[in-house]
């Protein structure tokens, strides 16, 4: 994407409903401060507000599901924010929900300050979606798949500024179908975005990508939150979640049980750095053996890696470090392989579900 076409995507993408009973959609340059400050709880200050949303799927015959138990969620105007969770953790009946796609059994959800059900054709003007598959007419131009999805909005960005914003002037004419898989993915983005919508749901937007498609749609958002859009993104790429993630919530049995930034959340985890490491082969180690050394923070049951090895949380990894090797010289055994990184929002994931994202 060149700088010109990055600097054009920020006015197609953003507009808002404006106070409450306005009849016109003004761009908006100004990103919410909502990050600095209080998080955003209420229906009008915040892109999307849950409170105690619940979904039972009556089984006929069959025992009910509860799908989402009391979710309690607010996501801030103007931020990228994730919804992650293990298969069947509720997320992709939430998100439905926020969608206008799936009435709640109880609960209230507002989105943009609206209630579905009453503010609904409102609503769909002001919302751009896409879904983790969608189909396009296949014998479509790239220009006419936006001019037929400008088509359901009264204000539309144009086709061909489209096409520039997300790099595909060159395949105007283009048939669909001749697309790669990632112009593809980058068209039904631009699809998403031509009716200048002031919040995007993103359903896995990279999936299935190769990483230099997968980065190209991640310039994309950028540029739409940049331009003070909202983004509600659900993805199974956990590097996805850290590099366009302002908020993330953890989402699992039907309720919200983690929220916060990546740091705030890698705090949470028990440490911000994390030390792996193995032994020679046979050796083994206890769990007190290794919580007991200053500053390790976790270590569940030795917390073994794949590979036979162990992994700690610390928060002062210089100490934990000189302590561990003094520890193993000390008992006779062999120190393997040793690191220290970061905690990643893997780490969080999997200490709070006992899952990693991707299954």
């Amino acid at each position: 994407m060149t700088s010109s076409e990055s600097a054009g995507i920020a006015p197609l993408v953003h507009t808002h409903l404006g106070e409450p009973g306005a009849g016109t959609r003004a761009l908006t340059t100004q990103i919410s401060s909502t990050l600095s400050g209080p998080r955003a709880s209420t229906s009008q200050d915040a892109a999307i507000v849950c409170r105690s949303l619940r979904k039972v799927f009556r089984g006929r015959g069959k025992p009910d599901v509860v799908a989402l138990q009391g979710l309690d969620l607010a996501v801030p105007r103007g931020v990228c924010f994730g919804l992650l969770g293990p298969n069947g953790a509720g997320k992709t009946t939430a998100v439905s929900i926020l969608e206008g796609l799936l009435a709640p059994t109880a609960g209230d959800v507002f989105v943009l300050g609206e209630r579905w059900g009453k503010s609904d054709a409102k609503l769909r003007q002001a919302i751009g979606v896409t879904l983790q598959e969608t189909r396009l007419p296949d014998r479509l131009s790239a220009r006419e798949t936006l001019q037929l999805f400008a088509s359901f909005y009264r204000e539309s960005a144009d086709a061909d500024e489209v096409l520039q914003a997300i790099s595909l002037a060159d395949k105007a004419g283009a048939r669909v179908a001749d697309l790669s898989g990632g112009q593809r993915q980058r068209l039904v983005f631009g699809c998403a975005i031509v009716g200048k919508p002031e919040l995007l749901f993103l359903d896995e937007p990279t999936a299935n990508l190769d990483p230099n498609s997968r980065r190209e749609v991640w310039g994309l958002i950028r540029r739409f939150q940049q331009g003070g859009g909202t983004v509600l993104l659900t993805t199974h790429y956990m590097e996805e979640a850290e590099r366009l993630c302002d908020l993330v919530a953890v989402i699992d049995g039907g309720r919200i049980i983690s929220e916060g930034t990546p740091g705030e959340l890698a705090i949470q985890f028990g440490g911000e750095h994390v030390i792996e490491f193995a032994l020679s082969a046979g050796a083994e180690l206890l769990p007190a053996d290794l919580t007991g050394l200053p500053h390790v923070t976790r270590c569940r049951s030795g917390e073994r890696r794949d590979d036979g090895g162990y992994r700690l949380a610390s928060t002062k990894p210089e100490a934990t470090l000189p302590a561990l090797i003094q520890f193993l010289q000390s008992t006779e055994r062999v120190l393997g392989p040793i690191s220290t990184r970061r905690a990643t929002l893997d780490d969080v994931f999997v200490a709070l579900t006992g899952k990693r994202l991707e299954e």
